[in-house]
């Protein structure tokens, strides 16, 4: 099974200020901005920003894969031990969406087709 590295997620306190940070200061070309969701072309790998919030202090990253079946990645993590504190899900974007812990307990966001 291909896993792809995708997203890194920063989570941020002002929208604003962090776009105009990554684009006018550090040059990145932005794809979109929204209040809640704004992304970056970095080549391969997307930055995305998302608003922080008590869960997701300001400052904190999470990385984001892809695989192209999302149900089959599942199913063979779990067999191998693999905490997911949420199992794959339809999200308000219309994708599907899991979040497991790696080995140092950071929560990895993992996305795919089914």
């Amino acid at each position: 099974m291909t896993i792809k590295l995708s997203y890194v997620i920063e989570f941020v306190a002002d929208m604003d200020r962090a776009v105009k940070f990554y684009r006018d200061v550090m040059g990145l070309a932005l794809k979109f901005q929204s209040p809640g969701w704004s992304e970056f072309a970095t080549g391969e790998t997307t930055l995305g920003l998302h608003p922080a919030s008590d869960k997701n202090a300001p400052g904190k990253v999470e990385i984001g894969f892809n695989v192209a079946n999302l149900a089959q990645f599942y199913d063979e993590m779990r067999a191998k031990g693999v905490k997911f504190p949420m199992p794959p899900k339809k999200q308000d974007f219309g994708g599907m969406l899991a979040q497991f812990e790696d080995s140092e307990g950071a929560h990895v966001s993992v996305g795919g087709e089914n």
